[in-house]
């Protein structure tokens, strides 16, 4: 089941198209909006591990520079990177509108980026992940969160009970009109 909202993932400053290939790979499956890459070590084409042809079905974006950076209106940055003061990956709320941003191999997301950020993010491990297995943990993460299924059994095995279907309520409209007994007065959509 979808989730409400979009998202996207990219990495700052990545060097090896094959983590990039993987990632992106992940991000299709895990349907990404778009994936992204900021200052990347060197041009980041089509890898062949990434075996979906995932730039055939969303987008790829490129920028030069943090300053070069462009996301959607209203998306909101979130930075993944294993500080002290991040959120724990468990305690996190998604937001509806969100962009994802890993550090490089071997390095750090840069200050610069890091002060773009509306949250910074750890995934609770005892030492940094591959990028594109991080990316999956935060994607994974995103759709058991904000995905429609089941609340997980008190004991060991599946669900229970299958996750209720969306109740979408009664439309709105303009003006003052009845709905099934009840006056609505000059509610704005």
């Amino acid at each position: 089941m979808r989730a409400r909202g979009y998202f996207g993932i990219g990495v700052e400053g990545i060097s090896k198209p094959m983590n990039f290939g993987n990632l992106a790979r992940t991000a299709y499956g895990f349907d990404a909006s778009f994936v992204f890459t900021i200052s990347p070590g060197k041009h980041i084409g089509a890898p062949q591990s990434d075996t979906t042809r995932s730039q055939d079905h969303m987008p790829w974006y490129s920028f030069d520079s943090v300053e070069a950076m462009r996301l959607p209106d209203d998306c909101q940055l979130i930075g993944i990177e294993l500080v002290d003061d991040a959120v724990n990956l468990p305690s996190f709320r998604h937001p509806t509108r969100a962009a994802y941003v890993l550090g490089p191999e071997g390095g750090a997301l840069s200050p610069q980026l890091m002060k773009k950020c509306k949250f910074i993010v750890k995934i609770p491990t005892r030492f940094c992940l591959n990028v594109a297995t991080a990316g999956a943990i935060i994607m994974y993460d995103r759709i058991q969160s904000m995905g429609r299924y089941s609340k997980r059994p008190v004991r060991t095995g599946g669900p229970g009970e299958p996750h209720a279907p969306h109740n979408h309520g009664h439309p709105v409209y303009e003006g003052s009109k009845r709905i099934e007994g009840r006056k609505i007065r000059n509610r704005k959509i």
